[in-house]
């Protein structure tokens, strides 16, 4: 199956994402969503590995220039990975989902859909952050430092106590609230309009052809995966060894 011909378009418009080498196409949601931040923290690690493996990365997010810098600089995604568009105009024509609307305006549409109301897998997700998780990897090392705004940093150390080689309990959470207290400190910078805070993304690996190898629609907040635990293994096959 090709690729949606919306993205395929899109594409073409950028330099050095043409036909002829594969593509991994990350539609983020508005900049300042949290899934956002989460999984352009997943990607830089993964960077070299993509490059080896020949998979070119182009992110497309919701937001402003400004925004993207601030971004970019925050996650140390490479800049010239990140696009961005002021409204939602290739999520919608993907199809994606739009979460959900309210008539008393985004806010209350994006608090229900953070209590689990329309946006499944959220509260799991959520209680995962505190309650750590065996099959995840760790996400601080003991040389790590969380700083969140005027609180005394954490180090990574704290978390080392209870063990190593795997999500240990908070520590997701510590790294959710760090990223919440870049977001809201720089709120506008991130999120320019309120309009469209509930809507999510999705991601594209595209073959050489635009034969589409795999596929993934958010379907709610923290969902940005199918396998949060590890939400880059469907890179696996291929990545190579």
């Amino acid at each position: 199956m090709k690729a949606p011909d919306a993205l395929r378009s899109r594409l073409e418009q950028i330099p050095g994402m043409e036909t002829g080498h594969r593509r991994l196409v990350v539609v983020l949601s508005q900049l300042g969503d949290f899934d956002s931040l989460e999984y352009a923290q997943a990607l830089v690690p993964a960077l070299p590995r993509l490059a080896a493996a020949g998979i070119n990365l182009q992110a497309i997010g919701i937001g402003d220039e400004a925004g993207a810098d601030r971004f970019c600089q925050y996650t140390a995604l490479p800049r010239q990975r990140l696009q961005v568009d002021g409204e939602p105009t290739l999520h919608r024509a993907l199809d994606l989902y739009g979460g959900l609307s309210t008539p008393a305006g985004p806010w209350p549409a994006l608090l229900l859909m953070c209590a689990g109301i329309g946006s499944p897998g959220t509260l799991a997700e959520v209680l995962r952050g505190y309650s750590g998780d065996r099959t995840a990897p760790e996400r601080l090392g003991a040389d790590q430092v969380v700083q969140l705004g005027n609180l005394p940093p954490i180090s990574g150390v704290l978390f080392d106590r209870l063990g190593q080689g795997y999500l240990r309990p908070f520590e997701l959470a510590t790294v959710r609230l760090q990223n919440m207290v870049e977001v809201l400190s720089h709120w506008r910078t991130y999120v320019p309009r309120d309009d469209f805070i509930s809507q999510r993304g999705g991601t594209y690996l595209l073959a050489e052809d635009d034969t589409l190898l795999y596929s993934h629609r958010d379907r709610g907040i923290l969902g940005f995966s199918g396998t949060m635990a590890k939400p880059l293994s469907f890179l696996d096959p291929y990545l190579g060894s």
